[in-house]
């Protein structure tokens, strides 16, 4: 019983670790990047297309994309990071 309750709490916390890692906006790939609220396809498309010549220093450059704005920024500036 103790190994299964050891067991459940190492994958909960894996689970956990993973829904709060902050996505870096310079390495992820399309799907990732989609899965950031008001971030579909072409968005993200988009942030790969406009990285490949302007990598982001910080990520408040991510409101240089189009399409992205102080009101998407707000919403996800939490959830990404540039490291």
């Amino acid at each position: 019983m103790k190994k299964v309750l050891l067991v459940l709490l190492t994958l909960l916390f894996l689970t956990v670790n993973v829904a709060l890692a902050a996505i870096n906006i310079n390495k992820a790939d399309k799907e990732t990047l989609a899965t950031l609220t008001g971030i579909g396809d072409v968005k993200a498309e988009a942030i790969i297309e406009y990285r490949k010549d302007h990598p982001f220093k910080n990520v408040e450059d991510l409101q240089n994309v189009k399409g992205i704005g102080p009101k998407i920024y707000n919403k996800i500036s939490k959830e990404i990071t540039t490291k």
